[in-house]
């Protein structure tokens, strides 16, 4: 052989793992998101891209996604999921367990990442907490306890409360879990709790009626995406009707809630990119155990706390991640 072919086939054997590398660094990954639309929704996606970036996934270089909403028309819910199947994605990432279930319902293999589902057990979108199984993982918004420290916080900020309703989704499987737990909580603590379903405004207009004839003196808000897109409308109302009321996110807090406990639901958006990572680099969902939240924000605000002629606590208030003066 020659020196010029000797070097030839040298370089050529140099190039081949060169160009396969390269090749692997400009794959070109393709995440699927399905929810609906609310108010802070930017902020939290952006939070998501920014996790992802973090990653080394990078929009328009090597990562494409593709972004479905349902805005408040869940039957549109099906027609989305199974678009965002037919395009063959890496991983669809979705929050709310309807999304989640409708996803479900259009796949059994496409990897799936819950960013945020309610008593994923209970209502069957996950075998348990430490195996899921199937093509399902991702993070669980219900905490042991949570339900109970709602209604624990809300009686400790307005003492002598014996009338508690839990504005609720009639469909939120979830909302079921949630309800029986104050339900359990507030028999021990001798206060009646009793639960009003609205899926809209118009239900919600109502709800608040039916407060006031209940005669009711609390109000615990359950997470949904209708409490959170209306969440303008049931803190006015609760103003109106001057009630102590509790929140599922400190959002309601800063428009005007007296009072919030829970997950940041911001974080979990960037925590679930950590999952879509995971599956990207080979991980299947039925090994990656669901993450329960371990850290909740207790949010105050005090001008409505004045304007219901409360006085809260100052262990209470030692206790909050932020006071509203």
């Amino acid at each position: 052989m020659d020196r010029r072919a000797f070097l030839a086939g040298a370089a050529a054997l140099v190039a081949a793992p060169l160009a396969a590398e390269a090749q692997q660094a400009t794959k070109v990954w393709r995440i699927g998101y399905l929810g609906y639309t609310y108010p802070s929704q930017a902020r939290d996606l952006d939070a998501f891209r920014e996790r992802l970036r973090d990653l080394g996934y990078i929009e328009r270089k090597n990562l494409v996604i593709e972004s479905r909403s349902a805005e408040l028309s869940f039957e549109r819910l099906p027609a989305l999921a199974a678009e965002l199947v037919s395009l063959k994605l890496d991983v669809i990432a979705a929050i709310g367990n309807r999304t989640i279930m409708a996803l479900m319902r259009a796949t059994q293999t496409f990897p799936i990442v819950m960013i945020s589902a309610g008593d994923p057990v209970g209502t069957g979108l996950v075998s348990s907490l430490a195996h899921p199984g199937g093509n399902v993982t991702g993070l669980s918004n219900l905490a042991e306890g949570l339900s109970a420290k709602w209604l624990e916080l809300l009686t400790e900020a307005a003492p002598g409360i014996t009338r508690v309703g839990v504005l609720m989704e009639p469909a939120g499987s979830a909302h079921a879990t949630f309800l029986r737990e104050i339900k359990t909580a507030g028999q021990r603590t001798g206060i009646a709790v009793f639960g009003l379903e609205a899926q809209g405004r118009d239900e919600i207009e109502r709800a608040f009626v039916a407060l006031t004839r209940e005669r009711a003196q609390g109000l615990i808000v359950l997470p949904n995406p209708i409490t959170l897109t209306h969440q303008t409308q049931i803190v006015e109302l609760a103003a109106k009707n001057r009630l102590r009321a509790m929140y599922p996110y400190g959002e309601f807090t800063q428009g005007g809630g007296l009072m919030a406990y829970s997950t940041n639901r911001t974080e979990l958006y960037r925590r679930s990119a950590t999952f879509v990572d995971k599956i990207l680099r080979g991980a299947k969902p039925a090994d990656l155990p669901i993450e329960r939240p371990t850290k909740f924000e207790l949010v105050i605000n005090m001008k409505t706390a004045k304007a219901l002629g409360l006085t809260i606590p100052p262990s209470l208030l030692a206790r909050a991640d932020q006071v509203i003066e």
